[in-house]
């Protein structure tokens, strides 16, 4: 059975619950984060009409999530990629980055940028796999150890 995506709200019971095991995780790797610093990630800046916010559910049960919002008129940041245990190993995570990468580009959006931590090994296996190069800080987040863009057809 194969996942299946879902563009909502990211204030959805389901979209919380996904969002809550990432800041859990990402706690794990780095005792400091905190959610509410750095570049913002609301359920309004994933909205549109420049914004979108996908949840994957497998067998009805969300397993992954990820967002989009735009940086400036041509620039979108993607935000908030997380896949649960139980979507592991399937290539959700593609899926769901290349969900973002494709709304995004129907929202005119030329560039897509996004960041990870040093400690995020699958996420830079993921993010340079799909074409992503490296760039100099764009958003200022202390969470983050590297930055990425690509060019969106």
């Amino acid at each position: 059975m194969q996942p299946v995506l879902v563009e909502e709200r990211s204030d959805t019971p389901a979209a919380q619950g996904l969002l809550s095991d990432f800041v859990a995780t990402i706690k794990a790797h780095y005792p400091d984060f905190d959610p509410d610093i750095g570049p913002s990630a609301t359920p309004e800046d994933f909205s549109a009409p420049h914004g979108a916010f996908f949840v994957a559910y497998l067998g009805g049960q969300p397993v992954g999530c990820c967002g989009v919002k735009f940086i400036d008129e041509h620039v979108a940041e993607i935000k908030r990629l997380w896949v649960a245990p139980p979507g592991r190993g399937s290539g959700l995570g593609r899926r769901l980055l290349q969900a973002c990468e494709a709304r995004a580009a129907e929202m005119g959006a030329s560039i897509a940028r996004l960041d990870t931590g040093e400690r995020q090994l699958e996420a830079l296996a993921l993010f340079t796999s799909n074409g992503y190069r490296p760039i100099d800080d764009y958003n200022g987040n202390p969470s983050a150890f590297y930055w990425f863009e690509r060019p969106l057809p």
